[in-house]
């Protein structure tokens, strides 16, 4: 897939796939949740699956950050599951998240290059 697919604002490399467990949700909470989470930007896709009571949301992990999409779903009333593997989850979401944004700020060095102001 080439950053012409995703939404502005979305990289192909940065893109990142979070499936979240929400607890307190009814049809109405999970409309305006989708709604608010779709129109940030960085967000590729959200959507939800009734039956397992699971959030899915893509987004580029240097454009957003998993904290901003859990006070989205706060603000509406639902909240994260507190089950352990939901934690598990979003502390490994959240060092994955952390790194991409590290990397992408790295400006790459090499030892092989010349001096600057010398000749070849």
């Amino acid at each position: 897939m080439s950053n012409l697919e995703h939404r502005v604002g979305v990289s192909e490399a940065n893109l990142v796939l979070r499936h979240l467990k929400l607890t307190n949700t009814d049809d109405a909470k999970i409309v305006d949740i989708i709604s608010d989470i779709d129109a940030t930007f960085g967000v590729d896709a959200v959507s939800f699956e009734s039956k397992k009571q699971t959030l899915h949301v893509g987004y580029d992990a240097t454009h957003c950050e998993l904290d901003g999409i859990e006070n989205i779903i706060k603000a509406h009333g639902a909240d994260i599951s507190h089950d352990w593997w939901s934690n598990f989850k979003e502390g490994y979401y959240q060092f994955v998240d952390e790194n991409i944004r590290d990397n992408a700020k790295h400006k790459p060095w090499s030892c092989h290059k010349l001096p600057p102001g010398s000749r070849k």
